[in-house]
């Protein structure tokens, strides 16, 4: 991340990695910026090649029932430090029947530092659906709850376009440093302007 900002934090630890992400938010001209550097950062932790068989060989397997259990798995694995607590889960897949292939993040830690919309949406929520279905054929529905900042992830089910996503349409949290500074400035917007 640091590399695609061209910019590190001075400050250690996640509170570095959640003022990298918010410079990487700001520095782009648009939010479509924003998410492609993202999914760039995904696809530079996985070496080529490994994504490439993956999605040859993987993903079509038992209709990718197999590729979205094993991914699961792995992030409920792999991504604690950066999410908090989470776990495998049951989702209803589009054709009615149900699979072990969602993951229930307890509450978001990256959404609970950035305190933003914005940054959720634009440097996780559509970078990783865009990265897992483009990338390792898998499709992501992605739901944080902006409420009480769980998320489920939903791996074998394709996303609503972007249009049809309420999760795109939601108002900058009370929290949020950059709300807070449109308020002093008596900007109004009830969305969240880095929010779709």
């Amino acid at each position: 991340m640091v590399e695609e900002v061209g910019w590190d934090s001075d400050k250690p630890g996640y509170e570095g990695l959640i003022e990298v992400a918010n410079r990487l938010v700001m520095k782009n001209k648009t939010n479509s910026d924003t998410k492609e550097a993202a999914v760039r950062i995904l696809r530079s932790l996985f070496p080529p090649l490994l994504l490439d068989l993956y999605k040859l060989l993987v993903s079509p397997l038992a209709q990718g029932r197999v590729a979205a259990v094993m991914v699961a798995r792995v992030t409920a694995l792999t991504c604690q430090w950066l999410m908090g607590r989470c776990n495998v889960n049951s989702v209803d897949l589009g054709d009615g029947s149900s699979c072990n292939s969602g993951v229930f993040v307890e509450k978001c830690k990256y959404l609970e530092e950035s305190k933003c919309v914005g940054i959720c949406i634009n440097t996780c929520k559509l970078p990783t659906q865009t990265f897992f279905k483009d990338y390792m054929g898998v499709p992501l529905l992605m739901e944080p709850n902006f409420s009480d900042y769980s998320c489920q992830f939903k791996f074998g089910v394709h996303p609503p376009l972007a249009e049809d996503d309420a999760i795109l349409k939601e108002p900058c949290l009370e929290i949020c440093p950059n709300a807070t500074r449109r308020r002093e400035l008596a900007i109004n917007s009830d969305q969240c302007p880095k929010a779709s």
